[in-house]
């Protein structure tokens, strides 16, 4: 499978690089970073702590496309709709994982899945995937009069708070109860006052080097539903990223989800 990275030198671009080496089967030939970042010239694999693959770190995504079956994106929010409508004018797949999307990421996504296979992950972890689907059952099976609180944990520098991972946990019950997503309007722990019905509540941690631990709680009068997932390793995600680049490149155009990558069969 012949990639190209976007992100190169993010923690995620560097677990993919060497998640990739370890599987053998797949060749890097794009890495793409941002104008004036230092790493610009240098090689993928030794950035990565690897010996040298051949692949160094440019910024022109539109020059690196013509061999790549596949483009994997853990770079900027900013970024995402340049390489969306790169990927779509070179007829090239796009696999992305970056987080904190502006709200026309996804009109632009409709619009580039017209021409090319387009997934968008918030996460890329296959026990997130099913995760997503056990929160959507659980939400369309309990009583409303059951609370869903959702807590997340990541490291000390990560931006965006509710995680990408935490809204989409969030979408997933909003799913399951019928109802409108609404992330404008959060409901948070600081927020104070009585919780107000149907609401679904955030609560964030930053801290230390935790990777990523989600927590979905349905609380209900007398008993508790507790799904949660922890992730310890950073290379879960670029494993399942890399899986999902191999599933969308032999993909037809069209929009998908990691459920699509692992056959999941939703109920609801």
């Amino acid at each position: 499978m012949r990639v190209v990275i976007v992100g190169a030198s993010g923690r995620m671009g560097l677990a993919i690089t060497r998640a990739a080496v370890e599987m053998g089967d797949v060749m890097f030939v794009g890495a793409i970073d941002r104008a004036g970042a230092s790493v610009v010239g240098r090689d993928l694999g030794e950035l990565a702590g690897l010996p040298a693959i051949g692949t160094r770190v440019t910024t022109d995504l539109a020059a690196a496309l013509g061999d790549a079956e596949v483009v994997i994106d853990f770079s900027a929010a900013s970024a995402t709709l340049g390489n969306l409508a790169a990927c779509a004018s070179a007829g090239v797949p796009i696999v992305i994982g970056t987080t904190g999307l502006d709200a026309d990421v996804d009109g632009a996504a409709e619009r580039a899945a017209l021409q090319i296979p387009v997934l968008i992950a918030a996460n890329t972890s296959l026990g997130v995937t099913l995760l997503l689907e056990l929160v959507r059952q659980a939400a369309r099976s309990l009583p409303t009069d059951f609370d869903i609180e959702i807590v997340e944990a990541h490291h000390r520098h990560k931006r965006d708070a509710p995680s990408g991972t935490a809204l989409a946990l969030g979408r997933a019950a909003s799913s399951g109860r019928d109802v409108e997503f609404q992330p404008s309007v959060l409901r948070h722990h600081a927020d104070g006052g009585v919780r107000p019905a149907g609401a679904i509540g955030y609560a964030v941690v930053r801290g230390g080097d935790v990777v990523g631990d989600h927590t979905v709680s349905f609380l209900g009068a007398g008993e508790r539903v507790l799904l949660s997932h922890q992730a310890t390793d950073r290379a879960i995600f670029a494993r399942g990223a890399l899986r999902a680049a191999k599933f969308l490149s032999t993909q037809a155009p069209g929009r998908y989800e990691m459920g699509d990558v692992i056959r999941l069969k939703s109920i609801v």
